[in-house]
């Protein structure tokens, strides 16, 4: 269904024929490509760069940590931890997000309403110290020269970057971003059906699912909309980015509305109390393989998230965290509740899991590059 560029359906063998291929969306007709950066304009040797790079643990301090070692393509670039974990062992504080049509959310992160570029945004994970992910910063020209001392690198950077060949900040982050662009997921059995007309792609308790979903009892559309399941869009074609971001009432720490440093979500960066707890709105695209959810990791199941909106709000009624989220003052006012019975929640399910795309979770143009035993992937830790 999705149209895909030579070089990526060839899975790119050769840097000279990746680099005589011109770069093609890996879209369907009907979807707009996501915007691009003036001063990054897609090319196929780039996003085959940014490829390599992206699983290579040699941009970490001790070689254990890629960019795939939190997003795992099987997953679609999520983990399966609660937390993210960086080098040493060193436990993140947010969920690892899914990067699936990454390239059209005009905010990145979680919890950081700033955060809106991808070649910025891959700074935090190599260089951040809070925690520590990558663990590179003060590190860099080590990391630049043993990306140097790679004889594949060494004609790829020229290649990509023919004003720029140096192997530095610059044409790093460029080519990762380059690649996390192309990352999309637009061929579910729900888009067959949907946009396909193929009326088979659906089980019946998914298309009762949908007819759920869509209903104002269960208000789930209103925040997960569109043909991304999210507020967050920008397309080549949109007039002006759409973001949204919401308080699910995961806490209400002693029912005072105060939270625990990580779960304080845009207020951080913003200051402004209406922000507090609001964390940026997750697609739904393949949430059937991206557990555990929500920005903490706290629900192993897509039941257990149901039960949380069915409620209300999060109840914890014992450790430091004890409150009733379905109290808080800052929670969203669509997260009401609701009643559903069994068949119903499994219907939801149902209409959920046919959001999984398993092309995108198996497509060899966003996999592993790297031959067993090579340097850049010898000592790297995967979820």
């Amino acid at each position: 269904m999705l149209v895909t560029s030579v070089a990526f359906a060839a899975g790119a063998a050769s840097l000279s024929n990746v680099g005589e291929t011109p770069f093609v969306w890996p879209i369907p007709a009907w979807m707009a490509p996501p915007p691009v950066p003036e001063d990054n304009p897609m090319t196929a040797v780039k996003v085959e760069l940014g490829r390599r790079l992206f699983y290579d643990s040699r941009l970490s301090r001790d070689g254990t940590v890629a960019c795939a070692s939190c997003h795992d393509q099987a997953r679609a670039f999520t983990d399966g931890r609660a937390l993210a974990v960086g080098v040493d062992a060193t436990p993140g504080i947010r969920n690892a997000p899914g990067l699936a049509n990454v390239g059209y959310y005009p905010q990145l992160t979680w919890g950081n309403p700033h955060m809106t570029s991808l070649e910025f945004q891959s700074l935090i994970p190599m260089f951040g110290d809070n925690p520590d992910e990558m663990g590179s910063n003060g590190r860099e020209d080590a990391i630049f020269a043993r990306l140097a001392a790679d004889p594949w690198y060494a004609r790829a950077f020229p290649a990509a970057f023919p004003e720029h060949p140096e192997i530095d900040l610059f044409t790093v982050t460029r080519a990762l971003g380059a690649f996390e662009r192309t990352l999309i997921s637009l061929d579910s059995p729900y888009d067959r059906f949907k946009y396909w007309g193929e009326e088979d792609a659906l089980s019946e308790a998914a298309k009762r699912g949908e007819q759920l979903f869509f209903d104002h009892r269960f208000e789930c559309y209103h925040c997960h909309v569109g043909v991304l399941f999210t507020d967050n869009l920008q397309t080549t074609r949109s007039a002006l980015s759409e973001t949204g971001s919401h308080n699910t009432g995961l806490y209400n720490i002693g029912g005072t509305g105060h939270y625990p440093a990580q779960a304080t979500g845009f207020y951080e960066f913003t200051g402004n109390p209406s922000d507090m707890g609001r964390f940026r709105t997750p697609s739904l695209r393949n949430v059937g393989v991206t557990a555990p959810y929500f920005h903490d990791g706290s629900a192993d199941t897509l039941q257990e998230v149901l039960a949380h909106y069915a409620r209300g709000g999060r109840k914890i009624t014992e450790g430091s965290y004890a409150g009733d989220g379905a109290q808080n003052p800052h929670k969203d006012g669509m997260v009401v509740g609701f009643e559903a019975s069994g068949q119903e929640i499994s219907d939801i399910i149902a209409f959920l899991e046919s959001l999984t795309d398993q092309g995108f979770l198996t497509n060899p143009a966003y996999a592993d590059p790297w031959p067993a035993g090579h340097p850049a992937s010898v000592g790297r830790v995967m979820p």
